[in-house]
């Protein structure tokens, strides 16, 4: 399977790379600056100028682009909009490394966790352009795209246990009512559903176990 990871040289980028390569994929790594990632295979190109070219062939693409900056907050939506435009019509898949805060909290879909008193307030910003970005990828369905939102204790440094649970558009916990995932774990998650293809135009969360 050939697969595209762009924004690569981030934390989740980069553990997806290794898993994916550890599996046998054909991995390219798009980064910006100089590769830090386990890829054979690289393209420095600014994830904005990409074209069409640039990701034909691939089976699957994952759009790794994140950022802490809140004055970059609004490229959460703009680099997965144009990702959408470059593999419009064609059956390369796009993947997003999403977020929690728009995981909903009621079975009627109204209410998200970003929007629940106990959210912290330093996050709203972040968790609400990733809400945004997802919000404009369910307008589409030109493109075979899936939204991977993490759970809500996103691990930087967690251990890589190999073992998570699958969950859909709700807030889910795990058996000690827990809501945590560490990076490598989201990262097996992520080259599994991009094995699997189970979830096209679909926003899937996974949790620890």
């Amino acid at each position: 399977m050939k697969l595209a990871v762009v924004a690569a040289n981030g934390r989740v980028g980069r553990l997806v790379v290794k898993e994916a390569a550890d599996r046998g994929f054909d991995v390219t790594a798009f980064v910006r600056s100089e590769n830090k990632t386990a890829a054979a295979k690289v393209v420095q190109k600014d994830l904005m100028d990409l074209e069409r070219a640039d990701l034909a062939g691939f089976d699957a693409v994952v759009d790794a682009f994140g950022t802490w900056n809140p004055e970059e907050f609004s490229q959460q939506t703009a680099t997965s909009q144009h990702l959408c435009d470059v593999l419009s019509g064609t059956d390369t898949r796009l993947l997003i490394v999403g977020g929690a805060g728009s995981l909903y909290v009621n079975p009627e879909h109204t209410l998200q966790l970003l929007q629940t008193p106990d959210f912290p307030a330093e996050y709203v910003a972040m968790a609400t352009s990733q809400a945004d970005e997802l919000a404009a990828l369910r307008k589409r369905d030109d493109v075979k795209w899936t939204f991977v939102s993490p759970a809500a204790d996103f691990q930087a440094e967690g251990p890589r246990t190999g073992s998570y649970l699958l969950a859909g558009e709700e807030f889910t916990t795990n058996d000690r009512g827990e809501s945590a995932i560490s990076y490598a774990d989201y990262a097996i998650a992520m080259v599994d559903e991009i094995e699997s293809g189970d979830h096209i135009q679909q926003r899937i969360s996974v949790v620890g176990k």
